[in-house]
């Protein structure tokens, strides 16, 4: 259970962000019926960001595989939050910042 209360502090900590900005967030959850999912997508500026959110401290880039299921043309940049000790990139839409920077 230790990955979902890890998933959930990280939501909570995200949606507190923008509550302490004065900033209501446009956030969701996506699955389909392949079971693809996507922990959390933010909605800014009429793009899509998705957030992945995993325990480890090793990210790897199947991690974000699901990523995909959003249009190019929508996608914004994307995170992968985990216990990795900096803030990398990934890929060239997608970094890798540590939770302790929520």
């Amino acid at each position: 259970m230790s990955g979902e209360y890890f998933e959930n502090y990280v939501i909570n900590e995200i949606i507190k962000s923008y509550s302490n900005c004065g900033v209501k967030p446009h956030l969701y959850y996506y699955r389909d019926k392949e079971k693809k999912e996507i922990d959390l997508i933010v909605e800014s500026d009429g793009k899509l960001h998705p957030v992945e959110i995993k325990k480890t401290a090793t990210p790897k880039k199947d991690m974000i595989k699901n990523f995909n299921v959003i249009s190019s043309e929508m996608m914004g940049e994307g995170a992968l939050v985990c216990r990795h000790s900096e803030d990398v990139p990934l890929t060239k839409d997608v970094s890798v910042p540590p939770v302790w920077y929520l």
